[in-house]
């Protein structure tokens, strides 16, 4: 598939940083330097301030150097799939010694995280649901472990506000949709969070612990 995102710039900073967050993404992107013609393919390109002026195209985003790329690189996802913001994003959230985070938003995978420390799982969390606007959130957690499953639910509990809907979602079956021989646990645990967040749970009564 031919890149719709461009990066446009001559900063080795600014690149560097941009580039990092789209490959982490996993999105394919051109490299453009500003003044270049941009592709009829190309939907949105992201450049810094001093050098827009440069860019001839109807879509461009601007990139702070020393700001986090995320957010622009979250904006140019949204512009790519023509919506100014999604209807629901859901986090599947896989529970367990590496805790497998998958960030869906109106059905499609716009990311995957993990991490092995409970707190920045947490945190990881809500900053996702920050960083996606949409009409309806929702986070399901799978039954997992329940050490790990109760403490999880009891913390996003605390620290979500209470219209952001939480749900406990069966595992049954997740650990099989990836090969044992991969032998990479991380993406096992992303691949179960996917199917986690795609699966109807049972609704947690907010504020209730």
């Amino acid at each position: 598939m031919k890149a719709k995102i461009a990066v446009a710039t001559v900063s080795g900073r600014a690149y560097y940083e941009l580039v990092k967050e789209l490959k982490r993404k996993r999105l394919s992107f051109s490299s453009l330097k500003p003044w270049d013609p941009i592709p009829l393919d190309v939907k949105v390109v992201i450049t810094t301030k001093d050098e827009s002026q440069q860019v001839s195209h109807p879509q461009v985003l601007l990139f702070e150097q020393g700001s986090n790329p995320e957010s622009v690189v979250d904006e140019a996802i949204l512009i790519v799939q023509g919506k100014r913001s999604y209807e629901r994003v859901v986090v599947g959230v896989d529970p367990g010694k590496t805790y497998g985070i998958a960030i869906l938003g109106d059905d499609k995978v716009l990311e995957t995280l993990t991490s092995s420390i409970f707190e920045e799982a947490v945190n990881l969390v809500v900053d996702c649901l920050k960083r996606f606007p949409a009409m309806i959130r929702v986070v399901r957690v799978g039954n997992g472990p329940p050490e790990y499953t109760k403490r999880l639910i009891r913390s996003l509990n605390e620290d979500l506000p209470e219209e952001i809907m939480i749900e406990i979602v069966s595992e049954a079956g997740t650990s099989h949709l990836i090969s044992e021989s991969a032998n990479r646990r991380g993406l096992r645990d992303a691949v179960s969070a996917i199917e986690i967040a795609r699966r109807n749970g049972r609704v947690f009564p907010r504020k209730n612990v």
